[in-house]
């Protein structure tokens, strides 16, 4: 869920609109499926969706992202190729994922020189592409960056992403609501993170600090995971083995979480809840089984990617949002991070992607 090693700016310009904005086409149409009977439901949908909105000028939209390598960024890529196939109007061009960085450059290089009418770029390193970016937007190609920000907003047209710290908020409110019901005054409190000294990772645990400090806690455990399911087992088993008592624990990433549980279930552990973090269908499941630690899940959805599609379709045939008064798209979008438990499970599950 944007894991970028390589990349050590990725501060937010936190312009926030719902799923609604989008207008007709919306983003969250076109979501992750895990099974054939979810995929037609999903195709279902999207195709009553794009039949809602008019067909325009034909264009053609280039799309480029690292390798899908892990759940996220996998649910990226389906997201975007479902979204596009929505549209009658709309060809996408997308290239092989990669995590060089140099390779992905010549592939958006290539889409530039074939003329595309735009581009949906998720770049691996933000940085590293932002002169890409700017060679596409001086040749008049529209770029929309998604999710990890390029160094200059000349490298595009508009920014669209999740919001890290509100994950962060949403997953300490949550917990610091959980804890007062039951009367706990000085909870034990675990946080597993991703890559520690990542900005997006920083800003998760910003948003978790100050929303737990609004009741009077703070994190007592930390350790720092790589994305992974085996870093996740294994800082998770050092972190019970250190705190044998917890009251909760947040796990920033549900990819990495199936490990997390993984060792929880090991130790035999189940004195404290869990929230997980991105919104996978696997943790989705379990949330709506209730019959583990892990009670809640903080999204930091996927179903982006359909939306960069629709922005860039959007900006292609220059139209704005139906839903604003304004003729032009924004220059950056963040989405919000909600925040799903049993109660609300169902209405997500559709969302969910595949750990």
């Amino acid at each position: 869920m944007s894991e970028n090693p390589a990349q050590p700016m990725l501060d937010r310009r936190r312009l926030l609109f719902g799923a609604g904005a989008l207008g007709a086409g919306a983003a969250l149409a076109a979501c992750t499926s895990n099974s054939p009977a979810e995929s037609a439901t999903t195709a279902a949908t999207a195709a009553t969706t794009a039949a809602a909105a008019a067909a325009g000028t034909p264009v053609t939209i280039g799309f480029s992202a690292p390798a899908a390598d892990h759940g996220w960024i996998a649910a990226i890529t389906t997201n975007a190729k479902s979204q596009a196939a929505t549209f009658s109007d709309v060809t996408l061009e997308a290239v092989e994922g990669s995590n060089d960085v140099n390779q992905q450059i010549s592939q958006v290089q290539t889409l530039i020189d074939k003329k595309v009418d735009a581009l949906v770029i998720l770049p691996f390193d933000g940085n590293a592409l932002t002169e890409i970016g700017i060679t596409a937007m001086e040749a008049g190609i529209p770029v929309i960056n998604l999710d990890r920000i390029f160094a200059s907003p000349r490298g595009s047209r508009t920014w669209i992403g999740g919001d890290n710290y509100g994950m962060g908020v949403a997953a300490g409110r949550y917990i610091g609501e959980q804890l007062k019901a039951k009367g706990v005054s000085a909870p034990v409190i675990g946080e597993v993170q991703g890559i520690a000294n990542l900005q997006l990772t920083q800003e998760r645990s910003k948003g978790f600090a100050d929303a737990l400090a609004t009741f009077g806690f703070k994190v007592s455990r930390q350790v720092s995971a790589e994305f992974t399911v085996e870093s996740g087992q294994k800082v998770t088993a050092d972190l019970l083995q250190a705190a044998p008592k917890l009251d909760a624990v947040w796990n920033h990433d549900d990819d990495q979480g199936i490990g997390v549980l993984a060792a929880i279930d090991q130790a035999g552990r189940k004195e404290f809840f869990m929230v997980g973090g991105a919104g996978s269908r696997n943790a989705m499941d379990l949330i709506k089984a209730d019959s583990g630690v892990l009670k809640c899940t903080v999204t930091y959805p996927p179903t982006m990617a359909s939306s960069a599609i629709n922005l860039a379709r959007l900006v292609a045939q220059g139209n704005g949002m139906g839903d604003l008064v304004e003729n032009e798209i924004p220059a950056s979008i963040t989405l919000a991070s909600a925040t799903v438990t049993k109660e609300n499970v169902d209405k997500y599950l559709p969302l969910g992607f595949a750990s």
